[in-house]
């Protein structure tokens, strides 16, 4: 240990005023000791407005499980921007993620990635993971909401031909449906593979008001582990319908029931925010960056701070991984979640879901 830190400390001497590490990124770009970092080795075009993108990571990058997500960071006019994306690859191979053109960050993901290119990277992280014992399982996912299961299937599917698994996916458009010819390949070499795509542009939406329409696509729904991903109203209203169905046969969830409690997993994509009060907002102070905004009672400060050009923490920017929480040095901020009003000098706050409820100052 000793001999490893004069050979450091001899390195460094000859690559001052640079550290060593630099001048190895020079010759390996993923390689860094102070942020993970990905090489892209491959972009995919899915549809018209999405793209998978595989990636090398770095050292220090933890294999993921299949629908577990990370951050990625990519520069944007000199500002390094962090966005939250579902892993598509399957468990146990180089990492990809599957994005759609939705704002800045996804549309220069999608349209002007291209191999060669280098990603910022934080380890996977999430619990939208496949059960620990087999079940029969049941995914209903809609839109872009089908890139962690995807990682799910492609996992399970080709390892497991024994596993049970219906997938009801719903998109405006078989344009617009991401991995269909995919789908379709794996659900004809694999017999337990049951696909369903539900386009809403010929159909009309998928109807979860009642259980009439899930019992034609799946008559034994019930007896199947589910997961669900998509736009919050179809998961709001999957919710309801897995709600109402445990209300009108609570023995399905009694410990003694010998038929397995049917169950439903949410991953979310966002959370509901409400906008602030008329009389919200104010002056918003980033300290350690010198500048000043005006911002609104609806606006979240994680937002105010990225539109000003401010390198903010963020992650899931929902509020459920707390990745953002940043010191508030003065002010008061409002929960837009609750609507709750808080803040004293030195709390922690989560800007991504939180607006100023009047003159804040922010440690950032």
């Amino acid at each position: 240990m000793i001999r490893l830190r004069k050979l450091a400390r001899a390195a460094s001497l000859l690559t001052t005023p640079l550290a060593p590490e630099d001048i190895l990124s020079l010759f390996n770009p993923v390689f860094s000791a102070r942020q993970l970092r990905g090489v892209v080795t491959r972009v995919v075009p899915e549809t018209a407005d999405s793209a998978t993108i595989f990636f090398r990571p770095g050292r220090g990058w933890q294999a993921h499980r299949a629908g577990q997500w990370a951050r990625i960071g990519v520069e944007l006019n000199g500002v390094r921007h962090w966005r939250s994306y579902s892993l598509s690859a399957p468990a146990g191979e180089d990492p990809a993620i599957t994005v759609t053109d939705m704002g800045a960050v996804s549309a220069t993901l999608v349209r002007t990635t291209k191999p060669g290119d280098v990603l910022f990277l934080a380890p996977p992280q999430g619990d939208f993971v496949l059960p620990e014992h087999p079940r029969p399982l049941l995914m209903l996912t809609a839109g872009s909401g089908i890139t962690p299961v995807m990682s799910m299937i492609r996992t399970l599917v080709p390892r497991r031909p024994d596993a049970d698994v219906v997938l009801i996916h719903t998109a405006r458009t078989p344009a617009d449906a991401i991995f269909r010819e995919e789908l379709a390949e794996l659900a004809d070499q694999f017999p337990n593979f049951k696909v369903t795509h539900w386009f809403s542009g010929e159909r009309g939406r998928l109807d979860f008001g009642s259980a009439a329409e899930l019992d034609l696509l799946c008559p034994d729904w019930r007896d199947r582990a589910a997961y669900a991903c998509g736009p919050a109203g179809f998961l709001d209203d999957a919710e309801a319908l897995w709600e109402s169905e445990a209300a009108a046969d609570p023995s399905r969830t009694a410990l003694e029931s010998t038929v397995p409690a049917a169950t439903l997993t949410i991953e979310r994509f966002s959370t509901s925010l409400a906008g602030g009060e008329g009389h919200d907002g104010g002056l918003v102070t980033f300290e350690a960056s010198d500048r000043e905004v005006e911002a609104d009672g609806a606006t979240t400060l994680l937002d105010v701070g990225e539109d000003a050009g401010v390198l903010m923490p963020s992650g899931c920017r929902m509020g459920i991984c707390h990745s953002c929480l940043t010191p508030l040095r003065a002010g008061q901020v409002r929960d837009l979640r609750t609507g709750e009003v808080h803040g004293e000098p030195g709390q922690l706050i989560q800007t991504c879901v939180s607006a100023a409820a009047g003159p804040v100052n922010l440690d950032l």
